[in-house]
């Protein structure tokens, strides 16, 4: 890829994260892990659980503080967003994230990962929060089965 790539998740269980550290090899990418300033626990994960943090935030459509900051995203021309799929859309840390940059004449590619489910409307809540002049293109699901050189034919597919 000739241009500076960032991968840019969040994982809980670890299963997003495996997959983006596989992305930022085959994409010769920089990484970048997405944390909520105050930790997630095992019972604000439990989404059986109608008033667990993740629920409420869910409902709420509230963003959870990020921990750090990408201090040189001025630096980058792609930036792939990881997440876990969370009620058929994208969890709220990833609003606060594509909200707090401006991502003006960037390519913006997201992923996912989940248990099942597909990417639901994930890129339609995602979209609209970088400008206009952002180039979105279209988010895949990843599976753990995917090999790091499925992960470059993707990229290559992508046009990068």
């Amino acid at each position: 890829m000739s241009n500076k790539t960032l991968v840019a998740y969040f994982s809980c269980t670890g299963d997003t994260a495996a997959i983006a550290k596989q992305l930022a090899r085959a994409a010769d990418a920089d990484l970048f892990a997405i944390k909520p300033l105050v930790p997630y626990t095992d019972a604000d994960l439990d989404w059986r659980d109608k008033n667990s943090r993740t629920s409420v935030e869910m409902r709420n459509l509230t963003r959870p503080e990020i921990a750090d900051r990408v201090e040189n995203m001025d630096e980058y021309d792609v930036v792939f967003v990881g997440f876990p799929i969370w009620w058929y859309i994208a969890p709220t840390i990833i609003n606060g994230f594509l909200a707090s940059y401006d991502f003006s004449g960037k390519t913006v590619v997201p992923f996912a990962t989940s248990g099942g489910s597909d990417m639901g409307k994930a890129e339609a809540v995602l979209k609209p929060l970088c400008s206009p002049q952002t180039k979105w293109l279209p988010g895949r699901l990843v599976g753990a089965e995917e090999t790091t050189d499925d992960l470059r034919a993707w990229i290559k597919e992508l046009g990068l």
